[in-house]
C-alpha cells in the first residue's frame, strides 16, 4: 500500500482474537480497513497456558494481514480483558510552606508513589497510572494546580497492575512475531474513557456488564479506572436454572426466552405454547414460573455483583450513574423489567447501554495512544547526574 502507513491492533478477550487494521480517511479521521476474529486458544482462566499456541495463532495472522496489505508492521497495540489485573491508589505529598505548586513537585510526587510502589508489587508490571485526586491545603482541586500557592498539597494516583509473568509472556511472544508491543490498554479503561467522552458531564460511574458466562464491574472515578471485578457467571444461569425447576431442556428454554414476551402482566394459568417443544414430550409449563424463577436468579446475580459486594460497598455510597450492558438482547428484552425493579428499589440511579461495538472501541484506542487520556499519569525518568555536574549546579545557583 502505497503511503498508507496502517495500524495494528489486537484484541484479546475471552474467546477471541480481533486483528483490526485502522488507518484515516479522506477527512483525516480514523477508520477501519480490516478485522478478522480468531478463536482463543491456550488462554485459560485468565492466563497463558500454551505459549507456543497462542504464539503460532497470532505470528500465523499477523502473516496473513502483512501479506494482504503488502505491509510490514513494526508495532502493535493490545486490548486485553482476559487477565487478572488489580487496583490500588495510593497518595504522595509535599509541604510548600505558602510557596507555588511547580511541575517538578508534581514530578517527585509521582515519580516517589511509582517508585514505592514498584518495591511492594514486585511481581507486577504497572499498565494505567491515573491523577485520580488533588488537595491544596485539605480541599479538593478539580484540575492539577500548578502555578497555585499553597501549604500543604496531596496527591492520589491510581495504579492498575499486571502479573509479571502475564506482561512477559505478552512481550516475549510478540517479540518472537518481530514486532513490539507499543502500548496496552485495559478495555475496561477504554469503555470507560467513551463512556466519559459520551457523556460530558459524568466523570464517576459504573458499568456491569453480563455475558452468557461472565460478567464484570468496574468503577471509574473522577475520569480514573479505581477498580474492576471479575466473574464467573453469567445469564446462562438464568437457563440453567429455569432448565432445572421446569425439567425442560435448556435449548427450549432459549428458544422461550428469545420467542416470549414475559415483560407483560401474566395470568397465573397462562401455558407455554406446545410448538415450542418440537418432538419432545410437551411439558405443561407457566409463563409466570419462568419470569419468577427468572426473577429470583438475577436478583440474586445483581446482588453478588453489586448490592451485596464487599469491594464495592464503600464506592456505592457515592451514588453515582451505572451502566448496564447485557449482551444477549433477547435476554435483555424479555427480563428488562427485572433489571430495571432491582435498580429502582436499590436506590440505584442507572441505564442501559449498548454493548460498543468494534469500530467505537478502536476509535477510541486510536485516541488515546495518539493524544493521551486526560487523567492518565506519566512518570518522568530523573538522568543521575556526574558528580562534577552537580558540583557545577550548585556552584551557579
Amino acid at each position: 500500500m502505497n503511503n498508507i502507513y496502517p495500524k495494528l491492533f489486537l484484541e484479546i478477550n475471552d474467546s477471541e482474537y480481533i486483528f483490526v487494521i485502522g488507518d484515516k480517511n479522506e477527512d483525516n479521521k480514523f477508520k477501519i480497513i480490516h478485522k478478522s476474529i480468531v478463536k482463543i486458544h491456550g488462554i485459560e482462566n485468565s492466563r497463558i497456558t500454551d505459549f507456543d499456541l497462542v504464539f503460532n495463532t497470532i505470528k500465523k495472522n499477523i502473516f496473513l494481514i502483512e501479506e494482504r496489505f503488502n505491509f510490514i508492521f513494526k508495532d502493535i497495540v493490545l486490548i486485553i480483558n482476559n487477565f487478572r489485573c488489580s487496583f490500588i491508589s495510593l497518595s504522595g505529598f509535599q509541604k510548600l510552606n505558602g510557596s507555588q505548586i511547580l511541575k517538578e513537585n508534581i514530578t517527585y510526587i509521582l515519580n516517589s508513589i511509582k517508585s514505592n510502589l514498584n518495591e511492594t508489587e514486585n511481581k507486577k508490571t504497572i499498565l494505567h497510572i491515573f491523577n485520580s485526586k488533588y488537595y491544596l491545603d485539605q480541599k479538593k482541586i478539580e484540575n492539577l494546580p500548578i502555578g497555585l500557592f499553597g501549604d500543604f498539597y496531596s496527591h492520589e494516583l491510581s495504579f492498575c497492575l499486571i502479573n509479571n509473568n502475564d506482561y512477559q509472556n505478552l512481550k516475549n511472544i510478540f517479540n518472537k512475531c518481530n514486532v513490539r508491543i507499543k502500548k496496552i490498554l485495559l478495555k475496561s479503561f477504554v469503555e470507560g474513557a467513551n463512556i466519559s467522552n459520551s457523556n460530558r458531564e459524568t466523570d464517576s460511574f459504573f458499568q456491569i456488564k453480563i455475558n452468557e458466562n461472565k460478567s464484570q464491574i468496574f468503577f471509574f472515578e473522577n475520569d480514573s479506572l479505581i477498580s474492576q471485578q471479575n466473574f464467573d457467571f453469567g445469564s446462562n444461569l438464568i437457563i440453567k436454572d429455569i432448565s432445572k425447576v421446569t425439567s425442560m431442556h435448556e435449548d427450549i428454554v432459549k428458544k422461550i426466552v428469545n420467542n416470549v414476551d414475559l415483560t407483560q402482566d401474566l395470568s397465573k394459568n397462562e401455558l407455554i405454547e406446545k410448538s415450542f417443544f418440537d418432538n419432545q414430550n410437551y411439558i405443561k409449563i407457566k409463563k409466570k414460573l419462568i419470569f419468577e424463577i427468572a426473577d429470583a436468579r438475577i436478583n440474586e446475580i445483581l446482588e453478588k455483583i453489586a448490592t451485596k459486594n464487599i469491594n464495592i460497598s464503600g464506592l456505592l455510597k457515592k451514588n453515582c450513574l451505572s451502566f448496564l450492558i447485557i449482551n444477549d438482547r433477547s435476554h435483555l428484552k424479555c427480563f428488562e423489567h427485572i433489571y430495571s425493579t432491582f435498580f429502582k428499589k436499590n436506590n440505584l440511579p442507572f441505564h442501559f447501554k449498548d454493548t460498543l461495538k468494534t469500530d467505537d472501541l478502536m476509535s477510541s484506542v486510536n485516541q488515546i495512544v495518539h493524544y493521551g487520556w486526560k487523567k492518565e499519569a506519566i512518570p518522568v525518568t530523573q538522568q543521575k547526574k556526574s558528580i562534577l555536574a552537580r558540583f557545577f549546579e550548585l556552584l551557579f545557583k
